[in-house]
């Protein structure tokens, strides 16, 4: 098992570093059809020629091999930069499953239990309250804690805790105390923010997507004695070799960041005001702000779908990876989110849990997540198959995950 992991591994970076990707003269590469993946490719195209992406970078890998590895369109729209495959990306919320499996890896250390109340460990998480009506907002009526917020519902975004994302008094409060003034000066003071807003839910009771990937952020520091930052660092993108990936970047990283854009009242793509800071920042969010590019990424999936494993070192054991990638949530995620019928979440991902129930392409196992900006991938172990689409348009959506599903599976023939 050993020795396939590591030829798998190798046969990947020859494939990378000497930019030997599947041309469309070969018609059939690990089971996929080149020919039937340029309905893939085409749709790709047709989103950039009706100015709806900018551009993207799309790398697919299958059984070890790099089906596809290519740019389209423009990292700046405005300005006719092309896209190129080392472009980096604002990640967004493709930085919670790296969180994640930092997390992990502490608790394969022994440092915690997952049924651990988080109060164990930060002590203003004890006495939150619970609002009993979210459209009053953060001063509204609230309830004591029927429970305290364990670990795994931090994990499983079961904790009650909110993102500030949806439309309610009390969001629309989160957003302004949260990420408001005064700007804190380190992870641990954002966070003890947090526990002095209500929860929209009593822990454990229904599924909400949240900033509770901060609080790993926080609790990594707390375990691990560094900070997030520099733990990432050293035990994830260096042995990784994910040599594009970080908080900050230097000036010639920076000017290969693909510019985030919107849609202007007439159509075209415009550049949105506030484009990521590449430097100076000093908060390491588990939610958001890591910079990387796709290849980076892939690397990051290569270790997942390899139970762990990758470039000779065990970064997780096979069994925590099992565990992270089952659902925890019940129903709960696709009774928060209607159209995600058929999936679960697990710890840090989103589990397809039902194909037929889904109408989607796939396997039951695959797992995935995405980030505002439409940063995208999925893992389908099934398939030994990975995917990834970046781009940076706002507002997010998930119908590129869908689009992805369905066009490169119906690629797979063998």
């Amino acid at each position: 098992m050993k020795l396939k992991k590591h030829l798998l591994y190798f046969g990947f970076c020859f494939l990378v570093s000497t930019t030997i990707f599947a041309q469309t003269s070969e018609k059939l590469v690990a089971g996929m059809s080149l020919e039937r993946l340029q309905r893939y490719d085409a749709f790709l195209q047709k989103e950039i020629d009706d100015h709806i992406i900018p551009g993207a970078v799309s790398l697919i890998v299958k059984d070890g091999k790099v089906i596809e590895y290519r740019a389209l369109g423009f990292s700046n729209a405005v300005d006719k930069v092309p896209m190129k495959q080392d472009d980096l990306f604002y990640m967004q919320s493709m930085t919670k499953p790296i969180m994640t499996v930092a997390f992990m890896m502490l608790y394969e250390e022994g440092h915690f239990l997952l049924t651990d109340p988080v109060s164990k460990y930060i002590p203003e998480f004890k006495n939150m309250r619970v609002a009993k009506d979210v459209n009053q907002g953060a001063n509204g009526e609230t309830d004591s804690l029927a429970s305290q917020i364990t670990i795994a519902q931090i994990l499983s975004h079961t904790s009650g805790m909110t993102h500030g994302l949806a439309t309610t008094a009390l969001d629309r409060d989160f957003r302004m105390k949260y990420y408001g003034m005064p700007f804190p000066k380190n992870i641990q003071e954002l966070v003890i923010k947090a526990t002095k807003i209500p929860l929209v839910g009593q822990p454990g009771k229904q599924w909400n997507y949240s900033a509770s990937p901060d609080v790993l952020s926080a609790l990594i520091e707390k375990f691990s004695g560094m900070s997030t930052a520099d733990f990432l660092q050293e035990r994830l993108f260096k042995p990784l070799g994910m040599i594009n990936t970080g908080y900050n970047l230097t000036d010639a990283q920076a000017a290969r960041v693909v510019k985030v854009h919107r849609n202007s009242p007439d159509g075209s793509l415009i550049l949105t005001t506030n484009q990521p800071k590449t430097s100076g920042n000093v908060i390491w969010f588990g939610t958001h702000s890591l910079f990387s590019t796709a290849k980076d990424y892939m690397e990051f999936c290569q270790m997942l779908l390899n139970e762990g494993m990758w470039k000779g070192k065990q970064f997780l054991s096979r069994k925590t990876l099992e565990l992270m990638i089952s659902n925890h949530v019940g129903d709960m995620y696709e009774k928060r989110i209607p159209d995600r019928k058929g999936e679960g979440f697990g710890l840090g991902f989103a589990v397809l849990e039902n194909v037929t129930g889904s109408q989607v392409l796939g396997d039951k196992g695959l797992y995935f997540w995405s980030g505002a900006n439409n940063t995208h991938f999925f893992i389908n172990p099934k398939e030994k198959l990975i995917a990834i689409m970046l781009t940076q348009k706002d507002p997010h959506t998930i119908y590129y995950h869908t689009k992805m599903r369905q066009l490169i599976h119906q690629a797979i023939v063998d």
